[in-house]
């Protein structure tokens, strides 16, 4: 990838097209036309533009607490005038 190519990338959950201003280590600025925006700069981390992307951060505490939920305990509830049976 080099200043000046072109590249497509997510954007809305739509795909879009844009040229390389500025390479960074781990960011790509793109400038990329939108229909009331002309000429807008967008921010992507280089590894989802090739692919490499890894789970969103949402992703991961979603999947956290599904399996913490999992491993919680249910204790028996007690009802008014009653007693646990054990």
């Amino acid at each position: 990838m080099n200043v000046g190519d072109r590249v497509k990338f997510q954007f809305a959950g739509k795909e879009k097209e844009g040229v390389v201003v500025r390479i960074f280590p781990k960011k790509v600025y793109l400038k990329a036309d939108f229909p009331r925006h002309s000429g807008r700069i967008v921010v992507r981390p280089i590894a989802t533009l090739e692919g490499k992307g890894a789970a969103s951060a949402k992703k991961k505490k979603k999947e956290k607490r599904a399996k913490e939920k999992k491993k919680k305990i249910q204790r028996p509830v007690e009802k008014k005038g009653e007693e646990l049976k054990e």
